[in-house]
Parts: C-alpha cells; structure tokens; sequence
C-alpha cells in the first residue's frame, strides 16, 4: 500500500490529498529515509511523520484493506511518539495564547509600552 494512502488508512490525515502533500514537502520518513507519496509500506517499517509540530513515530503492524475506525487503528499500527513531545506542543500552545487573544483588536497604549519596555530589557 502507498504511504500517502496507509497515513489516511489509519487516520493521521483527513484526506489523501493532505498525505500526499505532507509526503512531498518532506515530513514523512520511512526508515529513516524522506519518501515519496507513491513509496510503498510493508510491515514493520518504521514510519517518522512531522505533523503540527510533533515528530509521530509509528511501526506499520498489518496493511489495513480500507480507512479504518478510529478504535480499530490500533491494529495496524504502535504509536511510539514520546509523551514529551506533547507536553512541548502543550507548552507552545500556552505561549501563543498567553499576551491576547485572537481577535481581541490592536495592542493598547500600555500594551505598546509593555512590549518597548521588554524589548529594552532584552536588549541590555
């Protein structure tokens, strides 16, 4: 089976057409090495697949015969992305919501003044 097609397979993308963009800008790796879209998967292959900021590694256990659900994805492969990476992904998402939220408008007078103030402090 293609990779593009066992990554949607067992759901790590929501369409074929995202799987195989994610292939062709390099972010998946299959035993160590950037493939193609077209590239084929057997059984224990180790794939390294770049997807929001996190590096998921899986081990291809069975090709599965179409999409699977959500509670079978299991059976075709082992998860062994390592907890940090998430708990890094947390933390990201934490900085960015941490100064305003999105939407709330421009930065005020005190917000600006803040933000010269900090980046006088960085400077010394």
């Amino acid at each position: 089976m293609r990779i593009d097609k066992y990554l949607w397979c067992v759901r790590y993308f929501k369409t074929r057409n995202i799987a195989t963009t994610a292939c062709k800008k390099g972010h998946v790796k299959v035993n160590d090495t950037v493939v193609k879209a077209s590239r084929e998967v057997y059984p224990t292959d180790t794939i390294v697949l770049r997807k929001d900021q996190v590096n998921y590694t899986l081990t291809v256990l069975d090709i599965p015969p179409n999409r699977v659900g959500a509670k079978l994805v299991d059976i075709y492969r082992v998860d062994k992305t390592p907890k940090s990476a998430f708990e890094a992904q947390e933390m990201l998402k934490l900085a960015k919501d941490y100064y305003r939220k999105k939407g709330v408008g421009r930065p005020t007078k005190k917000d600006r003044r803040d933000l010269d103030d900090l980046a006088l402090e960085n400077e010394q």
